[in-house]
Parts: C-alpha cells; structure tokens; sequence
C-alpha cells in the first residue's frame, strides 16, 4: 500500500517543478533556454551540439511527464481553471498596484512561479482529493 500523501510530498512534487521549469527558462539568463540560443563567437551563429540536444530530450522528458501527469489529474477545464485562477489573480495583483506592471522581470518569476505551481498540484491532485474524499482514481484500461 502507498504511503501516505503529505505535505512533504507536495513540496518535493513544488521543487521538481521548479527545477524543471527554471532549468527550461528564468529571467537571469541561466537556463536551457538561453543556453541553446547562444551564439558562437567565432560565427555568431547558435551553435548546437548533441550534449545540448541531449539536455532537451531530457527536459522534454520532464514536461511531458508533469503534463501528462496535470493533465490527467485535473483534465483539461481544470487545468484551464487553475490557470485561469492564478492568470487573473496576477493580473489583480498588477491591477491593484501590488505587482510592478512595469518590471517584466517580477512578472516573468510571478508567471514561472505559477505554472511550477499547477504542475505540482496537478502531480499531487490524485492524492488530495483522495484524501479529501476517500475516493480512488482509476485508468481506464480496455
């Protein structure tokens, strides 16, 4: 029988978010993003190797793995939901004065924030709501 979910497993699921989605792209220029944009000196082409290739099938691994994952676990109104629910929760932030409208860079870790956000609840829900409910989720299998 599994262990019991807790809040340790939610933020062990919150920090391999993070990892995955920071390591894709942050603000500051230190990601997979930036790194397989960057051009050589030498040609000022952007210069691609199979370590970088490797790197994002490995990323590309990560995501599909967290989004396979949200979306079964939420569907997709939920996901669209839980988007939608921290989209306009920003966008009140901004609104109101709370969050600079005017600095992309607290935006940009405000939007990386909340997408880490609904990939660990979406690789928690299954848990959650069992624990809320005590109802367990099955595949469908044919």
């Amino acid at each position: 029988m599994a262990a019991r979910f807790s809040a340790q497993n939610f933020l062990l699921r919150l920090f391999a978010a993070l990892i995955l989605v920071f390591a894709t792209y942050n603000p500051e220029g230190y990601s997979y993003y930036h790194w397989a944009i960057a051009k050589l000196p030498e040609t000022g082409l952007p210069g691609f190797d199979v370590l970088k290739a490797f790197v994002g099938v490995v990323l590309l691994i990560g995501w599909v793995i967290f989004l396979r994952a949200t979306l079964h676990s939420l569907g997709a109104i939920g996901t669209l939901l839980a988007v939608a629910f921290f989209g306009t929760l920003l966008w009140l932030g901004t609104d109101r004065g709370i969050i600079p409208s005017d600095s992309q860079r607290a935006i940009s870790y405000i939007v990386l924030l909340i997408i880490s956000g609904v990939l660990a609840a979406g690789m928690s829900w299954s848990h959650i709501r069992r624990r809320i409910t005590g109802q367990l989720d099955v595949d469908d299998r044919n």
